[in-house]
């Protein structure tokens, strides 16, 4: 099967130490083919009648090999590769830099590197992680998780800046910096969902869903992206600021 290569930034997840080659490439390219076969079968058919072998399939491996690459099919929609390159972002950030505010940064500068292929992955994402109840489970426990990774960053960030700091305040402050991802992502009645949840999986009960429904209703998968930034960077500063009200962003 001839495949196109995958319109996804695959040496992201490698960039971590700065060294790629040419094995990371190869697997980087192979993670980032499946995602796409496995996302265009979500759009098709819907996330829940899409199995793992209909993916492999498209992807022109074996299950077995999908599974060398993805523990489940959950997986393929958790983004591990952008949470990685965040986390470098933010390890890259000046030593004395506080935590949030190093965050805040490395936050900008993930958003702005972002390709327009990437916006439209993380917006895909974004449907199926908020929109599929057992995604959803899994992505608020990856958030949960990501709160060790990135207490054990902000200690070696104090370490470098000779200020060390104990494990239990590196973990506070992780899971308040995951905190506000989390309320950031998920919809609330004044902040409604910018990620509409795919129609394969929403139709009410009663009302079989599309066989050709798209994956998501956003508008723009930039304009959705840029949303979730920006309202990411008002709880970093709110939370920055001690928890207190900060304006909103300037909007043109």
């Amino acid at each position: 099967m001839t495949q196109e290569p995958p319109p996804t930034h695959v040496p992201a997840a490698g960039a971590v130490d700065g060294r790629v080659g040419l094995r990371e490439r190869k697997k980087a390219w192979t993670r980032a083919s499946i995602r796409q076969r496995a996302f265009e079968l979500f759009a098709s058919q819907g996330y829940t009648a899409t199995t793992v072998e209909q993916i492999a399939a498209a992807a022109d491996i074996s299950p077995a090999t999908f599974f060398r690459y993805f523990p489940t099919k959950e997986d393929v929609v958790l983004d591990e590769d952008f949470h990685l390159v965040a986390l470098a972002a933010f390890e890259a950030q000046p030593p004395d830099a506080a935590p949030v505010a190093a965050y805040r940064a490395a936050a900008a500068a993930t958003y702005a590197a972002m390709s327009p292929a990437e916006q439209r992955q993380l917006t895909e994402r974004a449907h199926l992680a908020l929109g599929i109840p057992q995604v959803r489970a899994r992505f608020i426990d990856e958030l949960a998780r990501g709160v060790d990774t990135l207490a054990a960053a902000i200690a070696r960030r104090a370490a470098q800046a000779s200020q060390p700091t104990d494990e239990l305040t590196a973990r506070c402050t992780a899971g308040a910096i995951i905190g506000v991802i989390i309320a950031t992502a998920l919809p609330t009645r004044d902040n409604p969902p910018r990620y509409a949840a795919p129609s394969h999986e929403a139709a009410p009960r009663g009302n079989p869903p599309s066989d050709k429904a798209p994956l998501g209703a956003a508008p723009s998968h930039e304009a959705d992206v840029q949303s979730f930034f920006a309202a990411l960077d008002t709880g970093l500063r709110c939370l920055q600021a001690g928890l207190a009200p900060v304006p909103p962003p300037n909007r043109p």
